[in-house]
This record gives C-alpha cells, structure tokens and sequence, in this order.
C-alpha cells in the first residue's frame, strides 16, 4: 500500500560508512523541511544505541521509525521495533532506511536503493509492503537476536571477523581480500547436525548461510533468489572441500550460480535447530558477530514481523 506516514523518527548513525554519513546529515534535513515532512532526529551514540532508540520511538499508527546508517544500524532498529512489538502486540511498526554504510546488503535485498536522493524519494512515492524477520537463538541470546538479511555460520562469520581488523582496506574489497585469506587459513569444519528438508543428516560445512535478504559483504549472492515475505528462510550450505574448489566456490558466490555446485545444497525453511557435535560454530547475524564457539542453534522466520517502506 501507499505510504501514509505522518511522523519519521530518523536514527542517524554518524559513524556509518567509516563516518561519511555525516555529509548527508545536512542533505537529509533539507528535504524533510522542503517537503514539509513531520520528523524528530535521534543520533546514536554507541554501539547499541539504535536499539534502545527505535524500541521507544515506535508508540503510534501512521508512524515510521527511519534507519541511517548501514547493515548494523538496520539490524539494532529491527531489534529495537521487534521488542516494542514484543512487548505490545498490537502494534505494526514500519521501518525504512536511508543507507548511508559500506555495503548496505540489507538494502540491497529489501528493495531500498543505496542513491541518496532515491532513497529520499521513497519516504514520499514509495510502499509499505510486509518484511519477514528472522530470530536466532543460542548461546549469549537466549531469548533470540532478531536479523533481517541473515546469518552465517563459520566461513563468512570469519571472514567478518578478518576483515574488521584491516584498517586501510574497506567494504566489499576488505570482505573479498579476508575471504581469500580464510580460504587459506580455515581451520577443519565443524560437524553439525540438523534437518535440511525434514530429513535428519550429520554434516561437515565450511559454511551455512540461512538467508532473508540476496547479499552479503558487498558482493556474495548467498541467496539470489530469496523473497523477504514469503514467510521462509533460503539456506545455502557448502561442504567441505580443498582450498581449491573452496576458491572456486567462492567464485560462484559472487554470481549467485553456487547452487549448480555438487558441493552446495540449499533449502527453504521456516525453522531450523543446528548442534555442533565436533567443533565449534562461529556466527555472525546481519554482519555482527553473534557468538564465536557456539554449540546450539535455533533459527526461525517470523512471517510479516515488520513492515519496510520500499521501491514499487
């Protein structure tokens, strides 16, 4: 349906995209004020801040809680509009973004386009349409951390991690040069079991992505086909293999092609639950590190948790 927004909450992360959102402060003010748009600006202050935010600016109909920022910001906010609405069923929070990250995957998936004056457009032309929400549960999170683009187990979780500690290589260059040299460096898989399909399996994977949104790090389609509101998760796995093929599966991950691969299965799900019996599992939701030596996963979309203004 049309927007019919009568008040934006914008929660502007000023250290989102290695602190080049902060050009478009000035940007976005202006067209609010030109377009005579009822807002209130909210800047975050610290890792965690856009949760605590959006779980308190979300009190009425016709309302929109803005996100600003990139993959981290979206994921707090979503957190954050997730717990109001835990807390008030009645509710059906509405969120849009204004990406203003490095890779802003989130956006990508969810039909926001990453120009900043399309994304200004959307708060007037664009839809509301329903947003599927996915929750992990397991070790720290008990109670469950809420995603909208996905989660990854072991090889991406770890490439994330590499690549947070480079400091002169950013976005989908530092993802691909970490990638590289995890394929190198990866220590033995862990072995999981799970049901993929309703049919119980022990397996050896290098890597599990379990998908809302397409993309990840920029330029990795882990799952180029998934729909955000078709009330399921698309999850990719890939086995174990030598450094090799691991290359050239990466390869196909950055087409999107990986599923043609003998060493690649995927699958639609509403629920999963993933026990390592050997190993650890290191896991990352929507980009943030989730836990890094897990044992026990429990993953589960909630079909139209959220509604997301959107492209037509």
């Amino acid at each position: 349906m049309k927007s019919k927004i009568e008040h934006y909450s914008i929660i502007f992360n000023p250290t989102a995209g290695k602190g080049k959102a902060q050009k478009k402060l000035p940007i976005i003010k202006q067209f609010f004020s030109d377009n005579k748009l009822n807002y209130s600006l909210h800047i975050t202050e610290r890792i965690g801040h856009a949760i605590n935010l959006s779980e308190s600016l979300y009190k009425k109909p016709n309302s929109a809680v803005i996100a600003v920022g990139g993959d981290g910001t979206v994921n707090e906010v979503i957190n954050g509009l997730m717990l109001s609405k835990s807390k008030n069923p009645s509710l059906s929070p509405v969120f849009g973004v204004i990406a203003a990250g490095r890779g802003n995957d989130f956006a990508f998936g969810a039909g926001v386009p990453e120009q900043l004056d399309k994304c200004l457009d959307l708060m007037i032309t664009g839809v509301v349409k329903p947003l599927d929400i996915g929750l992990i549960k397991g070790e720290k999170y008990p109670d469950g951390r809420y995603f909208g683009n996905g989660i990854g187990v072991g090889f991406d979780t770890i490439v994330g991690l590499e690549a947070a500690k480079l400091k002169h290589i950013h976005g989908a260059a530092a993802y691909l040069y970490s990638a590289i040299k995890t394929i190198i460096t990866y220590p033995e898989a862990p072995q999981v079991e799970m049901s993929l399909n309703e049919i119980p399996g022990t397996y050896t994977p290098i890597l599990i992505s379990i998908m809302n949104g397409r993309r990840m790090g920029g330029q990795f389609f882990m799952a180029p086909e998934a729909e955000n509101n078709d009330g399921l998760l698309d999850l990719c796995m890939t086995k174990q293999g030598t450094r090799l093929k691991l290359l050239k599966t990466m390869l196909h991950y950055m087409k999107g092609t990986q599923s043609k691969l003998d060493n690649t299965e995927i699958a639609r799900i509403a629920n999963i639950k993933i026990e390592a019996i050997k190993g650890d599992m290191a896991v990352h939701a929507d980009g943030e590190t989730f836990c890094e030596k897990c044992k026990a996963l429990e993953i589960d979309c909630i079909p139209k948790g959220l509604s997301i203004i959107t492209e037509k």
